[in-house]
Order: C-alpha cells, then structure tokens, then sequence
C-alpha cells in the first residue's frame, strides 16, 4: 500500500512538474524567448547539414541562388540556362548572401553546401514562433502565449520547412509579424490608434512578404482584414495602420527590384509568375499536386501534428465564442484563407503553414477556458490521434531502412520509442482531464521525434541519398574538374552538387559521343537506358549506385563511365 502511494505521489509530482513548465518558462519574455529558441533549436536543427538536397524545389532555389554567386546577376533568377521566374528574388538574396558570408569567412566548399542555403529558413522558422508569442500576447496571458507558441515550434511541418532552402519558413515569419501588428490594430481600435513600431511591423513585413512570395502575406492579411470589416460594417480601423504611409514605404522596398526584372526580362517575369504559376495553380492542378477539396482539413492531423488534435477539440469552443473579438480575429485569420486554398486546385501541405499560429492560439485560448475537456462525447478518440504519427513514423522508417539498406536504424530507434511513449502518456493525461499537462507531453514527443528522425535515422538511410553518392564518384575522380553529364536521371539535386555546367542527356548515343569528346569526362546513365548505351559505347562502368528517388517515388539505379586522360 505504502509503495503504491509512493507510486502516485510520483505521478502527481510529475503533472504538476509539466503544468509548472509553460509558467516557469514564462516568468518574464526573456526567459519565454529563450526557453523557446533552446526547443526551436533541438527541433529544427538535427539532420540541417546531414539531409540531402530534397528534390525538387530546394536544390532549384540553392542553385539559383549559387549562379547569382558565380555570374554576379541578383536580378534575374535562373536554374542553368532556364529563367525561374516563379517567385520574386527575396530568398535568392538571403541564400546569396549567407553563402557569400560563408565564404568571406574562408569556409571551403561553401557553394555545394546545401546547409548554408537552409540557414534562412532555419531563422525564419525561428523568428516565426518567436512572432507567435508576440501575437499571442494580444490574446492571452504570457504563460498562454508561450504555450502557444511552444506548440508552434513543436508542429511537424514547420520543422520540416526549417530545413528546407525554400521560400515558406520565411514567408511564415512574414505572415505572423504581419498579423500580430493587425491583430492589435483590431483589438484596440476602440481605444487608440497603434504606435508607429506596430504600423512599421505590418508594413515591413508586407514588403518583405512580397519580396519572398509575391501576394502571399498581403492575401492572408487582407482577407483577414475584409471579413473584420464586413462584420464590424466598417473598415475604418484599418486607418490607425496609416495605409498612404505604409503603401509608400512597401513601394519604396519592393519597387526597385520589380522595375529591374521588367526591363531585364522584358516583361517575361510576370508572365511566368503570374500566368504559369499562379492563375494555373488556381485553374488546375500543378506538378500533379491537384488533390480535392477537403484535403488540408484530412492532412492536417498529420501536418500540424502534434497540435491537431487538441485544435479539433477546440472548433466547438470557437464557435460558441465566434461574436467575441479575440476569437473572430482569430477565425478570420484562419478560416477565409483556409477555404480560398482548399478551392484552389493545386495543394501542398505548407501553403496554409501562415494561419498555423492562429490555430496554436485559438487553441490554448479554448484550454484556458476550461473547453479542451474529456468529458466531451468523442473527445478521447480524438485526442488518440496524437499517438498515430510517432507509432507511424517509427513503422515507416523501420521498413524503409529494412528495405532499401537491409539495416535497422538503431541510433534513433530509442528516441523513436521515447516519442510514442510520450505521446501515449498524452493521451493518457488527457483521458484524467488534464489537458495542460497533456499538452505539454505533446510537445515533448515532437522534441524527441525531430531529433531522432533527422538527426539520427535520416544520414543511415544511404539509399535515400543518391546524388550526394554520384556526386562523390565525381569527386573521387584523379582529374581536376571533370565534365559530367546524366542520361535518365535528371534531379536538380544532381545540377546543385555537381555544377551548373552539368550536361542532360536525351538518348545513349548522346552519351557515348559526350565521352569521346575528349578530356577527363564522366557519365551516368540510369538502368533503363544501359542496354542502348552498351550497344553504343564499349565503355566499362567504373561505379554503380542503387536507391530510392523520393521524388518519382520508384527505385533507380545508375551506372557511371569515366574517362580520364
């Protein structure tokens, strides 16, 4: 009986140690913004300079970012000869530019170091959570924001786009600076207009938005900004953000740039931006990402783990307070946005990562209020849902090294199981109605997944990793400066590794002739061309590499020639 009190005292101890951490963590905003750059960095940093360049979109920014390096053009945007004119130049220039300091530094082979160019969107992912907690503070007190912006840092999707070189993480931060400035220019548009430093916010973040992602940030900022003011039959507190001053200040930031990429591409930047990748993104499905509507809302277990579930717990609470004005800036940051992208065709995950923050807030805003609740009919099954990604992830990568590498990923393994446990110790909290601690767990769990996913299963998975293998087939060569060409595999991934002047191939007699022209050379030809090329060349592999394409999604294997003088 003694051991069994023992045993619950050890519990109770134990809750009431996870429900004292968002209020020790909170005590004052230096130790809430310090306590939360130590969890961004143990979720986002692990496995930054060890995961390949993931295909496609991220070795297209790194390298497009490295020509402007190597031809001294920050104006145009190209990946090899071909003009990328997608987005605007704002994530060229800050992947430039970390690079460049990189190499001022005397670092070596800064330009194919795919870390340095995720260094932006590791500080935008960052700055965004720190930014949660800077908007959450106009909802909730200082323990509930830092709960909130915990839960941010701890959300699956945003980990992943924290290691990626592309536009979103930083397009995020953008977002949430710009709806923390006009949450405050809504919640006290009764009393007083804002300071200048909230209307600096807004429209900085503005300019900076467009720079990184065109339209972005001034979408979800002005539908939010449109349902406020039909339901307050007014826009009228919009001019407390002194919008000549503002639009003055983001033409003055964004215009340049603009002007120059019209005269230097004769007007062909807004063709491709706009009328290739925007309007066909909203008329049909892109780069067969077209997926129906309802989508977001079945992945956002998933992406927004572990938050999600505790956030579908919270809809009846929104609803009942929708006429409240902290909860309808909040729906109105979340739900007009939500909607427009889930008519829009074309869907991946990270395009509603802006109106994730609104979601964490609105959630612990319901937790507070006594509505995240087990009582509720269903509440318990629903709150099971946060157990389902860790066990699934653990399953996944334990057959995807089995598979393709024959080998068990042991070093992440005891992590793996850590985070399942915790997520199961959630859940359990949850079912003895205490959401806090529960909560708290969660987040915990995502701590331990990140690390363990990328960190330490990630690099053993060698099959995953096949252009940083046939990049160093070139690199064991004994000349200096080969010239490399593919035929079959044609990953920008590969162009980023081994150089902009690498040479794609369209059929084996290509490559034979590539090899014959003289001078230290290298070729590799996918499997299913090695027939055609054997009958055209007598050349003898000099390596083979086999894995898995993440991208076709298909087994690949690839045979590479060399002559060397």
């Amino acid at each position: 009986m003694t051991s069994l009190r023992a045993d619950a005292s050890t519990r109770g101890d134990a809750v009431a140690f996870l429900e004292g951490v968002p209020g020790l963590a909170a005590r004052s905003h230096a130790w809430a913004c310090a306590s939360l750059l130590a969890l961004c960095l143990l979720c986002f940093l692990p496995g930054l300079s060890s995961l390949q360049p993931m295909d496609r979109d991220e070795p297209r920014f790194a390298q497009a970012s490295k020509q402007m390096l190597e031809t001294g053009d920050f104006v145009d945007i190209r990946f090899q000869a071909e003009a990328r004119h997608k987005k605007p130049v704002g994530i060229y220039w800050a992947q430039s530019a970390t690079v460049a300091a990189a190499e001022a530094m005397g670092l070596e082979h800064v330009r194919t170091t795919i870390a340095l160019y995720r260094i932006p969107s590791l500080l935008g992912a960052i700055v965004a959570v720190l930014l949660t907690y800077w908007a959450g503070l106009a909802f909730l007190p200082r323990r509930g924001a830092w709960l909130a912006a915990a839960l941010f840092g701890a959300c699956l999707m945003l980990a992943a786009e924290a290691r990626l070189a592309k536009t979103d993480a930083v397009l995020t931060a953008c977002a949430v600076a710009a709806m923390g400035a006009l949450a405050r220019t809504w919640l006290g548009r009764a009393e007083r207009r804002p300071d200048m430093g909230i209307v600096l916010v807004f429209w900085l973040a503005l300019a900076i938005g467009i720079l990184v992602k065109g339209p972005m940030v001034p979408l979800f900022a002005g539908l939010a900004a449109l349902v406020l003011s039909i339901r307050e039959r007014s826009g009228a507190w919009l001019l407390g953000l002194r919008p000549l001053l503002g639009l003055g200040l983001v033409l003055v930031l964004v215009a340049p740039w603009f002007i120059a990429i019209t005269w230097k591409s004769g007007g062909a930047f807004y063709e491709a931006s706009v009328g290739e990748d925007m309007l066909a993104k909203v008329a049909s499905g892109r780069d067969k990402h077209w997926a129906p509507p309802g989508s977001y809302a079945l992945a956002f277990f998933a992406t927004f783990w572990p938050g999600a579930a505790f956030a579908a717990l919270a809809i009846p609470f929104a609803w009942a307070n929708r006429r409240s004005d902290n909860v309808a800036f909040l729906l109105a940051w979340i739900v007009p946005a939500w909607l427009v992208f889930e008519a829009v065709p074309t869907k991946l995950p990270h395009y509603l990562l802006p109106v994730m923050p609104a979601v964490t807030i609105l959630t612990v805003l319901a937790l507070l209020n006594g509505a995240l609740t087990a009582k509720r009919p269903g509440a318990r099954w629903v709150a099971a849902l946060v157990v389902l990604i860790p066990v699934g992830v653990t399953a996944i990568l334990l057959a995807a090294a089995w598979s393709f590498d024959r080998t068990i990923p042991v070093a992440g393994l005891p992590l793996l199981l850590a985070s399942c446990v915790m997520a199961g110790l959630a859940w359990l909290l949850f079912t003895r109605d205490r959401p806090e601690s529960a909560l708290g767990l969660a987040i915990l769990a995502s701590a331990l997944l990140a690390p363990a996913v990328f960190g330490l299963t990630q690099p053993v998975l060698a099959a995953l990793k096949v252009s940083p293998r046939l990049a160093a087939i070139r690199d064991g060569l004994a000349c200096p400066d080969p010239r490399v060409a593919s035929l079959g595999y044609r990953e920008p991934s590969l162009v980023f590794l081994v150089g902009t002047n690498l040479v794609m191939l369209d059929s084996a007699a290509q490559a034979a002739d590539f090899l014959k022209a003289g001078g230290c050379r290298l070729v590799f030809v996918e499997s299913r061309f090695a027939a055609d090329f054997a009958s055209a060349s007598d050349a003898v592999p000099a390596a083979r590499v086999a894995g898995f394409n993440i991208n076709s999604g298909r087994r690949v294997e690839l045979s590479a020639y060399a002559v060397v003088p």
